[in-house]
């Protein structure tokens, strides 16, 4: 079963949270700051980081930057505040989901088992897809789970590389926010326009040389996205 990093500096929330998760089998690893949370990461093999973003010492926000400077797991925001600035700065950082207090229990469980699956479909946990997708200079070994352009390594998040993945996997396919956010998250595109957005303006930082006029993850105003075939 995976291994869980819980970083709250409210220990009662961090105990409750154990408790919620820990009847569903998962190992839990306790900090209560951002340097805490980054000295477990390295010493232990963490599955997904559960964070909230006011903290002392190092705060949610700094501390996922310097986590997504060398690794990928899925990081899912806790926080009280619910305004849609601070959902999406959480996934401009590299969060890949957000959840706000007060939390229901069972939509938390539900939200780290769903982060969960799409980081063991990338093969961080386990290998089951044996195939390589190219367009152009942009490459994606769905074995390795290594995406290069040009012949450099390319680092994405877990759900960066799925929605880039389902795109190269349908080379020419027109996708809308919507079909992006049903295949991705497996849930309804409930207010998924700014979610789907963010992660796509990273993607594009990231394989194209000038994002502005991509060459690979194009656009079709009013109706989605594509890679085109090359």
């Amino acid at each position: 079963m995976a291994n869980i990093l819980v970083c709250d500096d409210d220990r009662e929330i961090v105990d409750a949270i154990e408790i919620y998760l820990s009847q569903d089998g998962y190992h839990i690893f306790k900090a209560y700051d951002g340097e805490q949370a980054i000295a477990l990461l390295k010493r232990e093999e963490i599955h997904l980081l559960i964070m909230d973003i006011m903290m002392p010492k190092l705060d949610g926000i700094r501390a996922t930057l310097k986590i997504r400077e060398y690794s990928s797991i899925p990081i899912i925001i806790l926080s009280a505040r619910s305004e849609d600035t601070d959902k999406i700065l959480g996934l401009n950082i590299g969060a890949d989901d957000y959840i706000t207090k007060p939390f229901n229990p069972l939509e938390l469980a539900a939200r780290v088992k769903s982060n969960l699956r799409r980081y063991t479909s990338l093969g961080s946990l386990n290998s089951e897809n044996k195939s390589v997708y190219q367009a152009g200079g942009l490459i994606i070994n769905d074995d390795t789970k290594q995406v290069t352009v040009d012949g450099e390594p390319v680092k994405l998040t877990p759900i960066e590389y799925n929605i880039l993945l389902l795109l190269m996997k349908n080379q020419g396919r027109v996708f809308s926010i919507d079909q992006i956010y049903e295949n991705i998250w497996n849930e309804d595109a409930v207010g998924a326009d700014n979610t789907v957005a963010v992660h796509i303006r990273h993607i594009r930082e990231k394989i194209e040389i000038n994002p502005r006029e991509p060459r690979y993850l194009k656009v079709v105003w009013g109706v989605g996205y594509k890679i085109d075939r090359q």
